[in-house]
């Protein structure tokens, strides 16, 4: 007959007596429920601001502040301010004017990826609003809509074409984010793998390792999505590299938190890379209709400086800008400066069995 003096969830002590609530307390602090709740609670929460995050950038997209060049000499500049007032007030957003001397130099602004249209005024001519779907699909399709209505309500007719529109096999824009998210998660995932599954890899080694996992991974997503599926046409060496960028920084970011925080360093790197840097990065959603917070953040984090690399080298091939390579490039240096440092607080490592051998 079992006496119950075994069992863990007893209430009682050895000679019967009731436990207090502190050494309840202090039991089950000991315990593996204590971590087993806590992370009960945390994947809850982070469930609900997960899904928060991206409904808050992505739901509903509203314009703020969108450039727009303008070219040529207005022959009525009340019908250029009647068309303007028109526009802000359909997109209840406010439309930036940059004027240029040449249509040429209002496209370049447009491969710097400065504007997003072109409002062009020839005398004799109807006027026009040339669009960019690659800086902007969701942009591009509201200017789009808003500007005949707008012009036919102000008698001024307004031709509308996209001139650098995506490509045919991704109509919404969404392939080069998608591929990022894919970097970016498997960057993290592989960090969290070695600590698991090969935790005896001295400092060296799991930097050596994610650069490995990185390069291979970086390939197979470019091979897939360009190659495989025919998506996307990528440059294919540029988008590799970018991608391997992603998932070499993408992982030490982890490994820098493990190496700081221990095992909930899932926490911070869930956080920056996924509920924050994914929906702030421009991909699904251009950045004049994230929220303004997340339009400032987002080019300074791994995925949105991700996005912005691979979507200049797919849409804007020689107007490429150093900015996004170098805000990885601090990412991963920092990472791998504060792993080094402290890499004796990291979780794996076989280095102190060694040198806990005796010599002889």
């Amino acid at each position: 007959m079992a006496d119950g003096s075994g069992d863990g969830g007893d209430r009682t002590g050895a000679a019967g007596r009731r436990k207090r609530p502190g050494e309840l307390w202090t039991a089950f602090r000991h315990s593996p429920y204590l971590p087993a709740t806590v992370l009960v609670l945390l994947v809850a929460a982070a469930a609900g601001l997960f899904a928060g995050s991206y409904s808050y950038a992505m739901a509903n997209p509203t314009p703020h502040r969108v450039p727009v060049a303008v070219t040529g000499v207005a022959e009525s500049k009340v019908k250029r301010a009647a068309f303007v007032q028109g526009m802000e007030k359909a997109l209840d957003a406010e439309l930036e004017l940059h004027h240029y001397a040449t249509y040429r130099a209002a496209r370049n602004a447009v491969d710097e990826q400065q504007v997003f249209a072109i409002l062009r005024e020839r005398p004799g001519s109807t006027p026009g609003l040339d669009v960019s779907g690659a800086s902007g699909a969701t942009v591009a399709q509201l200017l789009a809509t808003a500007a005949p209505e707008v012009g036919a309500s102000i008698g001024v007719p307004v031709t509308v074409r996209d001139v650098n529109p995506l490509q045919p096999g991704d109509p919404r824009g969404l392939a080069l984010f998608y591929i990022t998210l894919a970097a970016v998660v498997v960057g993290m995932i592989g960090s969290i793998q070695l600590s698991v599954h090969a935790r005896d890899l001295t400092p060296a080694e799991r930097i050596v390792f994610t650069i490995a996992y990185a390069l291979l991974g970086g390939f197979a997503i470019t091979a897939i999505v360009d190659w495989g599926l025919g998506a996307v046409r990528l440059p294919f060496v540029e988008s590799w590299l970018i991608l391997a960028f992603t998932m070499f920084t993408s992982g030490m970011f982890f490994t820098m938190c493990n190496t700081l925080i221990g095992r909930w360093a899932m926490l911070p790197t869930w956080a920056v890379l996924v509920m924050l840097g994914n929906p702030s990065s421009g991909g699904a959603v251009s950045w004049p209709l994230l929220p303004s917070l997340l339009g400032s953040i987002g080019r300074w984090l791994p995925p949105g400086a991700s996005v912005n690399a691979q979507h200049t080298a797919v849409y804007f091939r020689s107007h490429q800008h150093a900015l996004p390579f170098v805000v990885l490039g601090v990412w991963a240096t920092v990472s791998c400066a504060v792993f080094w440092i402290w890499r004796h607080r990291h979780p794996g490592g076989r280095e102190r069995e060694v040198g806990a051998v005796a010599p002889g």
